[in-house]
């Protein structure tokens, strides 16, 4: 759900407004707090706003708006990134596909994705998830995970795991005396355990990113 720059000022300026004063503006003060001459313009963007699932109106009632905050208006949605990272300027690399259910190899390729809004360290890049092993914390085929490089991990934490130094999965991490045990979070999948010396570490998950 991408929105312009006027609509998203538009919107946060309802938020702020029902907020503020605990019912939605009227279009004349709709009008006023954005600065706009014409309730024309105003009942546009409003229409727009409707006709993306962010507000309904009650044609019966004079303060008629009713503001929706559905899941892909938040700000961690991949749209608000990479507005805010287009005007930073700053990108992360994208170096391949992570398996989430068995391992597989990742593939380093030419890609690059605008995430500034998420990070300002250098040390962060990002994997696309592929499977369905990792669900239960909500992180599902498709998504992409923002990855913190490391090379240390404590127990529990979603890591970027490289088994026999050359294949990668994604899992939480647990160390059992000489064996890693890389547990999915998929009631209906095994852990993988491995000899604590066939992995390593490359990276732990900071943030996920979904786009609707």
């Amino acid at each position: 759900m991408a929105l312009t720059r006027r609509q998203k000022e538009l919107y946060d300026f309802l938020l702020s407004f029902v907020d503020q004063h605990g019912y939605s503006p009227s279009f004349e003060e709709i009008a006023e707090g954005m600065g706009l001459s014409s309730l024309a313009t105003v009942h546009k963007h409003i229409t727009n706003l409707e006709q993306k699932g962010l507000l309904k109106r009650d044609y019966n009632r004079s303060r008629s708006i009713d503001l929706l905050r559905p899941r892909g208006l938040m700000k961690t949605s991949l749209a608000v990134a990479a507005a805010a990272a287009a005007q930073n300027n700053m990108t992360l690399p994208l170096l391949g596909r992570i398996a989430a259910g068995q391992p597989l190899e990742a593939v380093e390729i030419p890609e690059s994705i605008s995430l500034a809004d998420f990070t300002r360290s250098k040390e962060v890049y990002v994997l696309q998830v592929k499977g369905e092993s990792m669900q239960d914390e909500h992180i599902l085929n498709g998504d992409y995970v923002l990855v913190e490089k490391t090379n240390a991990a404590r127990d529990g934490e979603i890591v970027v795991a490289l088994v026999d130094g050359t294949e990668a999965t994604l899992k939480r991490i647990y160390v059992e005396g000489s064996k890693v045990r890389l547990q999915p979070s998929n009631a209906a999948m095994q852990p993988i355990i491995v000899p604590a010396v066939s992995v390593q570490v490359q990276g732990r998950v900071i943030g996920v990113l979904r786009k609707y």
